[in-house]
């Protein structure tokens, strides 16, 4: 009783803020109503296009966790064995409970010889590192051609300079580097691996990496955009959507952001598009990229299976009989 009393406050203070959020940028729930959804249809080239970027993206996030095995003190995975273990365990996210991730992703780790503790550590070292660069990445948002920090004034741009350098300033500073990422591992409730905690300029390097990483994932979303939108620089478009995922992941009461990535995802496209429009172009995005992510990973997931079960299937023998 006591975690599903839990679960209703997380969903109705989810639904309350998203609803602030919406209601203060002035969507009309009529207008809303009233959009043709027949003139939602993506135009094929730039719609495939964001879809493959996308999936490039997810692929570069799984090859980074590979590196980072590495880099922990774990075995050098090929690349196909890095992307099919993390993708498949990345499935555990669509079910129920938060272990399931972890646990499918140490148990499908292991059995490529990497130890439980490297190959968790990995994943939460990276999802940290990854935060702070879709934080960077998103700052750019407010330089972009709309210019948002005009409309916050000079504090905004000064809180986004403040961000940009407090990030780099962090990963640049080993000692500084590493107790962050002690923290981070505290509060994530896991156990940090041996050895490879930010030594030398790991920090700069992974920071990099998961940029590359960000910015893929940014020129999807202005692809997807472009599908169904008018022209758009990529920096109107692109850096939003990382600054919305930040956001939704910051909020911890949200489950896996809901709502409020959508909600800042709409203020951010306001400049540039009508507000009920950018609401279903956030709605989109959430299913765009839960079936980009999914659809993969259980092509892998049952490839995987049947080839395990046609290597454990004794070899077939011939008929002996004189």
């Amino acid at each position: 009783m006591k975690r599903f009393g839990l679960r209703i406050l997380q969903v109705g203070l989810t639904v309350v803020i998203t609803w602030f959020i919406l209601d203060r940028v002035g969507v009309d729930l009529a207008r809303l109503r009233e959009l043709n959804t027949a003139e939602w249809r993506p135009r094929p080239g730039f719609f495939l296009s964001s879809c493959v970027v996308l999936v490039l993206g997810y692929l570069w996030s799984a090859s980074m966790w590979g590196r980072l095995v590495r880099d922990l003190g774990g075995p050098s995975l090929p690349l196909w064995a890095s992307v099919r273990v993390f993708m498949v365990a990345n499935l555990g996210r669509y079910v129920p409970g938060k272990v399931w991730q972890i646990a499918g992703l140490a148990y499908l780790a292991k059995r490529e010889g990497v130890q439980a503790s490297v190959a968790t550590g990995a994943a939460i070292l990276g999802q940290g590192i990854a935060m702070l660069a879709a934080a960077l990445v998103g700052v750019a948002t407010l330089f972009g051609p709309n210019e948002i920090w005009r409309e916050m004034g000079w504090v905004g741009l000064a809180a986004g300079i403040g961000v940009a350098v407090s990030i780099v300033a962090v990963v640049v500073t080993p000692p500084v580097f590493r107790r962050v990422i002690t923290f981070w591992f505290w509060l994530t409730r896991t156990d940090p691996p041996d050895s490879g905690l930010g030594s030398g300029n790991a920090g700069l390097r992974w920071l990099a990496f998961y940029v590359v990483n960000w910015g893929i994932y940014a020129a999807a979303f202005w692809l997807l955009y472009l599908s169904f939108g008018e022209w758009r620089a990529f920096l109107q478009v692109g850096p939003a959507f990382a600054a919305a995922y930040v956001a939704g992941y910051i909020a911890v009461f949200a489950p896996a952001g809901a709502g409020i990535r959508e909600g800042v995802l709409v203020v951010l496209l306001q400049a540039i598009m009508a507000r009920e429009a950018a609401v279903v172009l956030a709605v989109l995005a959430r299913f765009w990229t839960t079936a980009v992510e999914v659809i993969p990973a259980v092509l892998l997931a049952v490839l995987w299976r049947r080839s395990q079960e046609a290597g454990e299937r004794p070899p077939e023998t011939g008929d002996t009989t004189p």
